[in-house]
């Protein structure tokens, strides 16, 4: 725990610079800018670094991950609420900057309340055991015999309470005790926890005063809109900027040098148009001519790379898990099944293109951004402009979307680099064209899966092949497997089979790969949960009865884990019979039993386990003569461990739902030549409401287990029991996405 005992008596705000930087940060853009905080004069009780209350009872609590509709702002604070057993109607929650203090600071891989479930609650125990020690100091009574309620302590015998606001100038002086010593509550104690709740935020979101990125303005900012190098690796030849400067509003452009590989979150380069408004600066651009230099990512096309991908996928590759002797049964003969699975890339395309405002001033730079990594914002704005990591403030604003694109925060720093050369602040807007031809995609990916046939139906051998450029291209050059993306769905089966093997193949990539919702589990899922189906089918089988038998009796699986994923993976075992438990769940609830078995209205079932989180998913559909699709019901169960917000989970999985049925019928990105060809909503099409599924059931499992991740699970089986559902209803076995082309009449 990061005690903060030795500043607890100073004023509010001299918690210490960072500290009241996030103050101001709620205001977003707050006066004065640059100067430091100036103390409160009320006392205040800080016994940890994510916490303080003040004399008036105002609870305040840190948040130190991003909000974009994850709900990572309310539920975190909600765990140390419930322990401090707040009011939570006297809770004020504020935005850290970024700031290393406040540790791993990332809001993406679903691990939020994973990471700081047990933090938040012993910071909370700790600030209830010091406001107990404090009361039974004045009352003059044994600490034992004094309790909680909400914002009060009490001593029940004397019938005598104290509000925290009262007691916060005495407990600041108490020592804060050792964490081994802190009595956490009972989960029957629980007041929040596992309680549905409505986001901190929503009153303002619902009420246009939620702060966003595009919000935030400061004195003197100027716009900039930036015309990047269509192909990755291009630089700026030259230009003519003649037609630009002429637009009203366009006061001068600017060049922004490119990466130095690897590109990791550098700026792409290119030409800034500098205006005095965001329509100016668009209009500008668009009358830019802009020559630039070769760059060998022009020799990429995605239709060709696909031939590529899958013939890799066809032979030996590297081994990232074995159990058994796949060869040996194959060199048996026998009964074999065989298949091939295609993804193309995928853009985020969140609802608030990137955006950013920054200056910098006397070496410093301060910024406000919409990002999921307000460190990553440091490093990688420090680095631009030549100044330290520490002497870069982020303020984090809430975001209209991120899904692991706002992670890299190349756009803010865009934005610092061209205000250096300005001298006055910078506001960097990506059009929707911008953040789909430039975006750092999710990875194509061609995987391959073969399996030996038993007399019973049952795989005796199966064998997996998946070849995609990693993520790790972003930043090494030379990296061409995704090694470290292996757990992502793809070494970790669960099913019950004597011999497996997983395999993965090299690829370059040319374009820049990024993580998106879910990540590798996309196309893993896909595949593994399409095949079972198909040998489900071939086994003339139930596909929920073939799916149970396959996995087994309950067990926990043993994996080999890196070193980085060691820790969690013993706290977080792979356990045969929670992905089981979710399967039968969503069979009964949507009555799979008594489904529709006719031409053109079926249904599909998938179950995948990521970020430690078991779902099963089933998918009804209509398929109509022209082969339109409708999707009329989802059921999907959880088991995500404990829960803080029921509430929350449905939104999550509902979002999942829609946002993968865009992915599913709709979603590709392609390049021809080194440039995407895809550049909005009219050709990377998203879910619209005649697409989206008509009703989303949430059943959510109740554990005792450690909280898992819940932001990407919902999506990994979606995309395998749609297509699971559409093969029950025409017969049409689909191996790719999106089911855009293919035609289903």
């Amino acid at each position: 725990m990061n005690s903060i005992e030795n500043v607890s008596r100073r004023g509010f705000l001299k918690v210490g610079l960072a500290a009241g930087s996030f103050v101001l940060a709620a205001r977003v853009i707050p006066p004065p800018l640059w100067a430091d905080p100036v103390a409160d004069s009320q006392p205040v009780f800080n016994p940890d670094l994510f916490l303080a209350i003040a004399p008036d009872d105002t609870i305040t609590i840190i948040a130190s991950r991003s909000e974009m509709g994850c709900g990572s702002r309310t539920g975190v604070p909600l765990v140390l609420a419930d322990e401090l057993d707040a009011d939570w109607s006297r809770v004020k929650i504020e935005q850290a900057v970024g700031d290393p203090k406040y540790g791993d600071q990332d809001t993406d891989g679903s691990h939020s309340v994973r990471s700081l479930f047990d933090q938040m609650r012993v910071t909370g125990a700790t600030a209830r055991s010091m406001l107990i020690t404090a009361a039974a100091k004045e009352w003059n009574v044994p600490a034992s015999e004094c309790s909680t309620e909400p914002s009060l302590v009490v001593h029940k015998a004397s019938g005598r309470k104290l509000t925290y606001g009262q007691l916060a100038a005495a407990a600041a002086k108490v020592p804060v005790p050792a964490k081994e010593s802190v009595v956490l509550k009972k989960r029957s104690e629980w007041r929040y926890i596992g309680k549905d709740s409505t986001l901190y935020d929503l009153p303002d979101i619902v009420t246009g005063k939620a702060q966003f990125g595009m919000d935030a303005k400061l004195p003197g900012m100027v716009y900039a809109s930036v015309e990047h190098p269509p192909v990755l690796g291009q630089k700026v030849k030259s230009y003519d900027d003649s037609a630009a400067l002429k637009v009203k509003g366009v006061k001068q452009t600017l060049t922004i040098d490119s990466f130095t590989p690897p590109h990791a979150f550098q700026p792409l380069g290119g030409v800034a148009v500098i205006a005095d408004n965001t329509w100016a600066a668009f209009q500008g651009r668009q009358a830019l001519k802009v020559s630039w230099d070769p760059s060998p990512n022009s020799v990429y096309s995605s239709a060709e790379f696909r031939k590529t991908l899958e013939s890799v996928s066809r032979q030996p590759c590297k081994v990232v898990r074995n159990v058994g002797d796949v060869d040996a049964v194959f060199a048996k003969g026998g009964k074999i099944v065989e298949a091939e699975y295609y993804t193309p890339h995928l853009a985020h395309a969140s609802m608030e293109p990137p955006v950013a405002v920054a200056e910098y001033r006397d070496g410093k730079v301060i910024a406000w951004a919409p990002t999921q990594g307000p460190q990553a914002v440091q490093a990688t704005v420090a680095k631009a402009v030549g100044i330290k990591p520490e002497d870069v403030t982020c303020h984090v604003t809430l975001l209209g979307g991120g899904f692991g694109r706002k992670s890299k925060p190349d756009y803010v720093a865009e934005a610092a680099v061209l205000s250096k050369k300005l001298g006055k602040p910078v506001k960097v807007v990506w059009s929707r064209e911008d953040d789909i031809h430039f975006d750092y995609f999710h990875s194509v990916a061609a995987t391959y899966i073969k399996a030996a046939i038993g007399p019973d139906g049952k795989p005796t051998a199966w064998l997996q092949r998946s070849t995609y450029p990693p993520i790790a291209s972003t930043f090494d050059v030379s990296a061409k497997y995704a090694l470290d993306e292996m757990s992502l769905g793809w070494n970790n089966l669960p099913y019950d089979i004597p011999n497996h093997r997983a395999e993965n193949g090299p690829a370059d990539a040319h374009v820049r790969i990024g993580w998106l919702r879910s990540v590798a589990n996309i196309y893993h899922a896909f595949a593994i949960g399409s095949f079972t189906d198909e040998l489900a089918a071939n086994a003339q089988k139930d596909p929920v009865e073939y799916l149970l038998q396959l996995i087994g009796p309950p067990r926990t699986v043993p994996l080999q884990y890196s070193k980085e994923e060691e820790e969690d993976g013993k706290k977080y075992p792979l356990e045969t019979g929670r992905w089981s438990n979710v399967i039968q769940l969503v069979a009964e609830k949507s009555g799979w039993a008594n489904r529709p078995r006719e031409k053109g209205h079926a249904f599909g079932i998938a179950a995948h386990r990521s970020f430690y989180t078991y779902v099963a998913t089933v998918v009804e559909v209509e398929v109509d003569k022209k082969g339109q699709v409708q999707i009329p019901n989802v059921w999907t169960a959880v088991d995500a461990g404990t829960i803080v917000s029921p509430d929350n989970i449905r939104n999550q999985i509902e979002g999942a739902a829609a946002f993968g049925t865009g992915l599913a019928l709709f979603g590709e990105i392609t390049v021809t030549n080194g440039v995407v060809d895809q550049s909005n909503f009219s050709d990377y099409e998203v879910a619209r409401m005649p697409h989206a599924p008509r009703h989303t059931s949430v059943y959510i499992v109740e554990s005792d287990a450690p909280p898992a991740g819940i932001g990407e699970p919902g999506l990994p089986p979606f995309a395998p029991a749609l297509y699971n559902a559409i093969y029950a209803a025409t017969g049409k076995r689909i191996r790719e996405l999106p089911l855009s082309k293919t035609k289903l009449t």
